[in-house]
């Protein structure tokens, strides 16, 4: 796919027009610059969507958009089950769920000084972190299946957080329609022990301060300063939402064919979203969904609980938790109709502006706000949701940098002596679970975080409120 095939709306956004079967346009939100860095099999995965059924609008592209599983990471697609819309696997990705939570210590960063190392280790010491991390809480079966039915609820009942975390997470930490009935034992056994754990890969706890702030008035509602010291968590479903994933490629791939549905990839595996292959699938998602929000939800009472025993006076509110690799069933306006749709955000974050009905009511004036995380050696953004007359992308923004290379590339480039020597030299402190993890996220191998931020913001997906600079990062 030739980036050529692409041309410049004006409007904030490039859009290459349907061909052969595609029944929409291909759109991608960004630059010139951003547009042209796409590798054309990006492009493709990206109009391979535009053939599928249902499918309103467009098949869209974040700024960070990049190579995924189906989909592109980054990629946005909103199906109508009135008119044979499908839902996919690819359009979800296997990391279910998978977030980020911002935490405001109300402490400038000076009040760190002396302390950070001391800081980090002990968040190190109480979160489990890397490839098959198990944390201390075991579930039985039920209060597993209890879990995946109330998410973040069911771990504010048992002790983790407060009862007013739960009006600062995305669907109040739970979202309808679980059923545990719908995921594997298989599935179920890969979590009985890693609640609370921070997994591997591009997750990550990090100590970050706000280094600049560009809308003071969404800052003072997010509860943001100049200076002010914040716990980021990005996190998933960990291996029960990746065995969701595998077990319903294999469900789906059999619907495929008994639905006569025809992929221009393999990849893209799907079923009507008004079958019973489709309905057992969401249901199933659903599950992944609740089980990230309590993780994240643990994750950050296991943060706050180390962050105050070294610095008692601090307290830990959370600022917002919101989930990429989801699909929601949400109504949003189609040809000037209000519109039911199953929309795909794979490597996307909601982004839904003031006055919706849809996000704390403390932020009704400002918008939502969106948590788009940088990697380790960069910055990270607290942006705010644009109206739904402003975002073109049903309510939908970026969800981080976007890897510019792959994880195999990075550890063929540098080594995690390397990363961590540099991250120090900056002033950055890094505790990596593994060496092969730390050389993965390597700095370099991610996109620019400013430029997609920009992009981002020029097409009004979201609107910049305050920028983040790390101090301590924990990497999985």
């Amino acid at each position: 796919m030739n980036a050529s095939l692409f041309r410049d709306t004006g409007q904030g956004y490039f859009e290459m027009a349907p061909e052969r079967s595609m029944r929409v346009p291909v759109r991608l939100f960004g630059s010139r610059e951003i547009l042209l860095d796409m590798g054309p099999e990006v492009l493709q995965q990206a109009a391979n969507v535009a053939y599928l059924p249902g499918i309103r609008e467009a098949s869209l592209m974040m700024p960070d958009a990049h190579w995924g599983y189906g989909f592109p990471i980054g990629g946005v697609a909103a199906f109508d089950p009135d008119q044979g819309g499908v839902i996919s696997v690819g359009g979800i990705g296997y990391d279910i769920a998978c977030g980020v939570r911002a935490m405001r210590t109300g402490m400038e960063r000076s009040a760190l000084q002396g302390r950070l190392q001391e800081l980090i280790d002990a968040l190190y010491a109480s979160v489990p972190a890397g490839l098959g991390s198990e944390g201390r809480i075991k579930l039985s079966a039920s209060k597993l299946d209890r879990l995946l039915e109330k998410g973040a609820a069911w771990a504010v009942e048992k002790g983790y957080g407060e009862e007013a975390d739960l009006n600062f997470i995305e669907d109040r930490g739970q979202m309808g329609g679980a059923d545990p009935d719908k995921v594997s034992e298989t599935a179920k056994k890969r979590q009985k022990r890693q609640l609370g754990t921070l997994g591997s890969g591009n997750h990550y706890l990090e100590i970050q301060y706000v280094d600049r702030v560009y809308d003071e008035e969404a800052a003072a509602a997010f509860g943001l300063f100049p200076e002010e010291v914040l716990v980021t968590i990005h996190s998933g479903s960990r291996g029960l939402g990746h065995q969701i994933g595998t077990d319903y490629v294999h469900h789906l791939s059999r619907a495929v064919a008994r639905h006569n549905l025809s992929l221009p990839a393999r990849e893209l595996v799907c079923a009507p979203i008004r079958s019973s292959e489709g309905e057992d699938f969401f249901r199933a998602m659903c599950c992944g969904v609740n089980s990230a929000l309590a993780n994240r939800q643990v994750l950050g009472h296991l943060a706050r609980e180390a962050f105050t025993r070294v610095i008692p006076q601090a307290r830990l509110d959370l600022v917002y938790d919101v989930s990429h690799n989801t699909c929601k069933i949400e109504d949003h306006e189609v040809d000037g109709q209000s519109t039911r749709l199953y929309v795909h955000r794979k490597g996307a974050t909601r982004a839904f502006g003031p006055e919706s009905a849809d996000i704390p009511e403390a932020y009704r004036g400002t918008g939502q706000p969106v948590i788009i995380g940088g990697s380790m050696g960069t910055s990270s953004y607290i942006l705010a949701g644009n109206s739904a007359e402003q975002n073109m992308a049903w309510g939908s923004a970026c969800h981080g940098a976007g890897r510019a290379m792959s994880r195999r590339k990075a550890t063929k480039t540098w080594t995690a002596k390397e990363v961590i020597g540099d991250m120090s030299r900056q002033g950055i402190l890094i505790k990596a679970a593994s060496k092969k993890g730390a050389a993965e996220e390597a700095p370099m191998a991610y996109k620019d975080v400013n430029l997609v931020v920009e992009a981002t913001q020029k097409a009004g997906l979201a609107r910049k409120v305050a920028r983040m600079r790390p101090l301590a990062c924990i990497k999985g």
